[in-house]
């Protein structure tokens, strides 16, 4: 299966996508730091990402006719500061939106499927409007904007479309779902909301949803409180566990007097993905790439980091400063320090074998933006997964039609 990636950054989605099962025929992202880094891995021979057709520019000026070949996916998240909760909300009128292109580009394409992901600021209802129209615009490519027209109008115009049911079966439609998402659900140790615009185009007939989520906060409280399954694995001696914070106090008791665990994996945490990393300042973290210490964290209003048996909040790529802290572990007795890029990799789920180029706030910026690698790969699995019981399905009747004829 061939797929083509925009908007790669230093490639987290790019390589859910590879691990999936997809070839890249291009790989597109204008960032001269994230294609430096996808560069550094491929001299350095990282497999993942060896043979990616990696091209610095932007989307809109890549010459698309040179893709030959039919492709089953197109993948990507478009720029989200026009949507992010940090940003200046301008969406339609700031000109960093590439959802306009994106469409652009499925319109050229034709792709099978494409996967889509952006901010939960998007679904805001300052943005609902403009939302709808995005949804729109992936489901009739082909009735794109006319000159001088205003989104709104276009937007009118697509309603209209939709339905009136005339573009169904005659012209390029996707049938397309879009789905708010928690990475903590899904065995990344992180609060990441993002959504995922999935479609499928029309004519191929497939029915899709998000696949259900395999961790949970409950199962994570049974096993640190209950059982304390979470600091047996974790090796934790009982001396330096911390308290039962009040708040789950009453979720515990519910716990405990269930007659079985919940169904689900526990959420990871931040502990669990730092797992086995020195500490930053030691001798030993000199011998680990990416993993160098980074002074200046410290705890005021509105910046209180990531408690350590929590799954981190969202990684984020501020340039003047993190909101909420972020991108700042806390430890047990209240101590707090920046995280290393290693450990914001393995947050990411990025494997240790993927190395960052650039400063600590260049490379954190990277990090902040990019897709973990192990959701992309849960999203873009099942994509295939459709895509090749499709293919099996009309090779099957393709057949049985050949053995009636004869």
């Amino acid at each position: 299966m061939k797929a083509v990636e925009l908007f790669a950054g230093a490639g987290g989605l790019a390589m859910g996508v590879s691990l999936a099962g997809f070839e890249p025929l291009a790989i597109v992202e204008w960032d001269k730091w994230a294609c430096d880094t996808v560069r550094d891995n491929q001299t350095g021979g990282y497999p993942l990402v060896a043979d990616w057709p990696l091209h610095e520019g932007d989307v809109r000026h890549f010459d698309w006719t040179s893709i030959d070949e039919s492709v089953d996916l197109v993948a990507g998240g478009p720029p989200c500061q026009p949507f992010s909760m940090g940003g200046k909300h301008k969406a339609h009128d700031d000109s960093r939106d590439m959802f306009p292109a994106t469409v652009d580009i499925i319109r050229r394409l034709r792709p099978k499927a494409f996967i889509v992901e952006n901010v939960k600021g998007l679904t805001r209802s300052t943005f609902a409007n403009y939302y709808q129209y995005i949804l729109l615009q992936l489901e009739f490519p082909e009735l794109p904007s006319r000159k001088n027209e205003e989104w709104f109008d276009h937007f009118l115009r697509l309603q209209a479309e939709r339905t009136s049911g005339r573009q169904k079966g005659k012209k390029l439609t996707y049938n397309v779902t879009a789905t708010l998402v928690n990475a903590a659900n899904f065995g990344i140790p992180q609060k990441r909301e993002r959504v995922f615009i999935v479609g499928f185009r029309s004519d191929l007939k497939i029915d899709w949803s998000f696949p259900r989520s395999t961790h949970s906060h409950e199962r994570l409280l049974h096993d640190q409180w209950v059982s304390g399954e979470y600091w047996k694995r974790l090796k934790v001696p009982a001396g330096k566990r911390p308290t039962m914070p009040a708040s789950v106090a009453a979720k515990v008791r519910k716990l405990a007097l269930a007659p079985l665990p919940p169904d689900s994996l526990p959420w990871r945490t931040v502990r669990d993905a730092i797992e086995g990393l020195p500490d930053p300042q030691s001798a030993a973290a000199k011998k680990i790439a990416n993993h160098r210490f980074q002074p200046g964290a410290k705890v005021y209003p509105g910046h209180t980091g990531s408690p350590l048996d929590l799954p981190a909040k969202t990684l984020k790529a501020g340039d003047h400063g993190v909101p909420g802290g972020e991108n700042m572990l806390v430890n047990p007795d209240g101590s707090v320090r920046y995280f290393t890029i290693r450990e914001s990799a393995r947050i990411q789920t990025f494997p240790d074998g993927f190395l960052f180029h650039g400063s600590w706030t260049e490379t954190m910026r990277q990090l902040g933006n990019a897709v973990p690698v192990a959701l992309g790969h849960v999203v873009a699995r099942s994509v295939a997964e459709k895509l090749i019981r499709k293919e099996m399905q009309l090779v099957a009747e393709t057949l049985h039609h050949v053995r009636g004829v004869a």
